[in-house]
């Protein structure tokens, strides 16, 4: 354990000003933040925000007002001079100072499934290699192998647009995600109220000690050793079979059965409890499903879990979320009024606690949307030139690389970003070498990204 100062009162003060924390924690932030922040030792997060659909760059982090091609939204002034985003980001924009933006994606997949693979991965789907996934690749690198909680948990994934992209393909089932509300990202319950809390929690933690029969007078209907022991013949039982049947399927089932049993015998499971956290700060990050999953993510880099991703996407009354092909600034509007409050007040919130440092945050979709506005009021799939977002740890803040010509139609300076340079320079901000190398399903090794990867080093810190 470490040493746990409490926090001066004018700190205090600032934080519940803030809105980021109330009065009622009783010590507990103080001394888990000042544990943190004095804990060399910590190791690195990444936390990923996905934008199912693919936004556009035109209306988020590169507008161009006053050209025909810039829509009706206003850019404002961040906390860097010079650098303007959208006046529907304004949380966001006061952290920029701690952000660096990617204005200079050019990745020539326009296609949902193709583009969300390669960007999830860092490769083509070719062939039949089994890429892993970008969560599946982070975790392997810098995940604790003995944590109770999983090292990669997805939070309201998408998977129609493509399965494998969430897949931990040739790494194995031990670095697959842990996947958490995603029934209600496919319904489009973004912005119900009720059930996102219970569906952000891993069903079924509690063992049936407690449950009770028909009969209310008769309860404890298996105690402990009872349900220990059960728990050990089951295992018994999968380790026979695995060992009779070296198979995918066989292996994947036994390690969802050992990491569930790990999780339910320890407090670690607790993570899943958004009701532990003060009113107050639920409210900041928003009451809807990508919200509180943004408090969630914090919630599990706190507790050492190497990669979260939380995806945006469908909302009530719109199923197309990013993909904006009609009606794109009332849609691209309400969206940003959900991830502003929500990104904003995670990065604050890992700020307060001393997690900022170690956690970089990714925001991206499959590609960017045509700066040309179609007759439905609408942009289109574009990938020839469109942004994304780095922040946090290992991240040069305050920082712009790229710049796109008047129209916003093509990367004029100082070079196209490719997927693998992107991959490439994600893995530079978390302290791992994107040449690192895993042995894939074909026998042949693969590294991180591609070899002709070049990090982009001016957003690096």
């Amino acid at each position: 354990m470490f040493d746990s100062p409490k926090l001066s009162r004018r700190e205090a003060l600032q934080l519940s000003t803030a809105g980021v924390v109330g009065f009622s924690m009783s010590g507990w932030l103080e001394a888990l933040a000042a544990q943190t922040a004095n804990n060399t030792q910590r190791r690195r997060s990444c936390i990923l925000l996905w934008m199912n659909g693919g936004p556009s760059q035109m209306d988020t982090f590169d507008l161009k007002p006053g050209h025909a091609n810039g829509g009706p939204y206003q850019s404002i002034q961040t906390s860097v001079p010079g650098i303007r985003i959208s006046e529907h980001l304004p949380r966001v924009a006061r952290n920029m100072d701690k952000m660096a933006l990617i204005r200079a994606m050019s990745t020539r997949e326009g296609d949902h499934g193709r583009g969300t693979f390669y960007l999830r991965s860092g490769y083509l789907p070719q062939g039949p290699i089994q890429y892993p996934t970008l969560g599946s690749l982070v975790s392997k690198e810098i995940g604790a192998p003995d944590l109770p909680l999983p090292n990669f948990v997805s939070v309201a994934p998408y998977r129609l647009f493509s399965p494998a992209a969430y897949s931990s393909g040739f790494l194995g089932p031990q670095y697959a995600p842990l996947m958490v509300g995603e029934i209600n990202n496919f319904n489009f319950n973004q912005q119900q109220q009720d059930p996102y809390d219970q569906s952000l929690q891993v069903a079924d933690m509690r063992h049936p000690q407690l449950q009770q029969r028909n009969d209310p007078q008769e309860q404890a209907a298996v105690n402990e050793r009872q349900f220990n022991a059960r728990v050990d013949l089951l295992q018994d039982m999968e380790s026979d079979f695995v060992a009779r049947h070296q198979t995918v399927a066989a292996r994947s089932h036994q390690t969802a059965y050992d990491r569930a049993i790990r999780l339910m015998r320890t407090s670690a499971r607790t993570a899943f409890n958004l009701a532990e956290e003060p009113e107050r700060l639920r409210d900041a990050y928003g009451r809807n499903l990508f919200g509180q999953g943004c408090l969630l993510a914090r919630r599990l880099v706190e507790r050492g879990v190497a990669f979260v991703e939380v995806t945006l996407g469908a909302m009530a009354g719109n199923p197309i979320g990013w993909d904006t092909h009609g009606q794109n600034f009332q849609n691209v509007q309400r969206l940003s009024e959900i991830l502003d409050p929500a990104w904003g007040t995670l990065m604050d919130d890992l700020r307060q606690r001393g997690l900022f440092e170690t956690t970089t945050i990714v925001w991206m979709g499959e590609f960017g949307r045509t700066p040309r506005i179609n007759q439905g009021q609408g942009r289109d799939h574009y990938p020839n030139a469109w942004t994304t977002v780095l922040a946090g740890g290992g991240v040069r803040g305050g920082s712009v690389f790229g710049r796109t010509s008047a129209d916003g139609t093509t990367v004029e300076d100082p070079r196209a970003v490719s997927v693998p340079d992107f991959i490439a320079t994600v893995c530079g901000a978390l302290g791992v070498d994107h040449a690192n190398q895993n042995m894939s399903n074909v026998g042949r090794p693969i590294p991180l990204t591609e070899r002709t990867a070049r990090p982009i080093t001016e957003v690096l810190a």
